[in-house]
């Protein structure tokens, strides 16, 4: 069964923006606190940032100040608003809860280069 659908990668040039969305299933959604991890090419996947139900957010040092997670409780859906991309965003994007209880999703990929 599918539990995360991460959606919105793409191509952006240094300096730009790109927003990603997570669809994820009710049951999951409503009751945790849901997490962008992202994996580099060689390296290990690591922690963006977290979202609680409430809305209180946490973000990894690399990205504060310039990514901004959201989530529609009502659409159990999550965003990841990435602004002031840089080449070392590049990596595979994927959502799940925070801590981490379920299986990963497909992800999406996110390629910061001009």
């Amino acid at each position: 069964q599918v539990q995360f659908v991460e959606s919105g990668g793409g191509l952006v040039q240094p300096g730009g923006s790109l927003r990603l969305s997570c669809a994820a299933s009710g049951s999951i959604f409503k009751n945790n606190a849901m997490g962008w991890y992202r994996q580099a090419p060689g390296k290990q996947r690591e922690v963006v940032g977290s979202i609680t139900p409430g809305g209180n957010t946490n973000y990894a040092d690399s990205v504060k100040g310039r990514f901004t997670i959201s989530r529609d409780n009502a659409k159990n859906t999550a965003y990841l608003q990435m602004n002031s991309a840089k080449p070392e965003d590049t990596a595979l994007y994927y959502c799940n809860t925070r801590p981490i209880f379920y299986s990963w999703g497909q992800g999406t990929q996110v390629t910061v280069s001009s």
